[in-house]
């Protein structure tokens, strides 16, 4: 176990360590299923040192350590690190960027980034790093939302887009196969395993629905936005009243050479 150093000073231009409770809340599990998939691939168990790269709220460290993994978490926002040291007690989390890791080469047998390498400003510099912390012969497990049309999801987002009279922004290069591996391959390291995982988002009403899809919108953004929200969503209404969107990961598991 390690001691919570205490709180770390959030830079000018972080987001999110004001809204790592609500992102928990409604987004935090999501990625459960790609995190299973992510350890499964990887082979995590007793002796296996995992460092997750943009650690989030710490559900992937705690999943590691329940199967006997030893975790470490990286996160630029402080307030995602904290909430992470009190998900995984187990793991060592520092706040840092993805680009600068505060580790040794070699430290780690596996090296995971979920849904955070688009956020990287340079992603290849990102993928480097994690490969040099990659102990030699060890695995980068990268995961990341697919192609729009396997993502129910992007409804809402084109949605939004319309009522702001725009087009959606363009489909992130990161959410197809071809330029992942090319990232990876530039690295260094050897694509040995890519898989779709299926993840839905689910609401338990319109509230939710909106407060989750609207993350981050104050008061009079929810009023304005949410109307726009439930309307892109009706399709995906059950008649409990609760919202379930189809979405999907890739998964994609490369090795550094031995």
């Amino acid at each position: 176990m390690h001691d919570d150093p205490g709180p770390d000073p959030a830079p000018d231009d972080d987001p999110w360590t004001a809204l790592a409770d609500d992102w928990a809340a409604s987004w935090g599990a999501v990625a459960d299923p790609a995190r299973a998939a992510l350890l499964d691939a990887v082979g995590a168990g007793p002796g296996t040192h995992l460092l997750d790269v943009g650690c989030g709220t710490g559900e992937l460290l705690a999943a590691a350590a329940a199967r006997g993994a030893t975790p470490a978490g990286a996160d630029v926002a402080p307030g995602m690190a904290a909430r992470a040291r009190r998900c995984a007690p187990e793991a060592d989390v520092r706040v840092a960027d993805a680009e600068d890791l505060p580790w040794p080469d070699g430290a780690f047998d596996v090296v995971a980034a979920v849904n955070v390498l688009h956020l990287a400003d340079d992603p290849a510099a990102a993928v480097a790093e994690a490969a040099r912390v990659l102990a030699p012969g060890g695995l980068l497990a990268v995961c990341g939302w697919a192609e729009r049309d396997r993502c129910e999801l992007d409804a809402v987002e084109a949605a939004l887009a319309a009522d702001d009279g725009e087009q959606p922004g363009p489909e992130g290069p990161l959410r197809r196969e071809a330029p992942v591996r090319a990232l990876l391959a530039g690295a260094g390291l050897a694509v040995e395993h890519v898989a779709l995982v299926d993840v839905p988002w689910s609401a338990p009403d319109a509230g939710a629905l909106v407060r989750g899809l609207l993350l981050g919108e104050d008061a009079a953004g929810l009023a304005d936005r949410g109307p726009v929200v439930v309307a892109a969503a009706a399709p995906f209404r059950h008649a409990d009243g609760s919202y379930r969107f189809r979405n999907a990961f890739r998964l994609v598991v490369a090795r550094r050479p031995g």
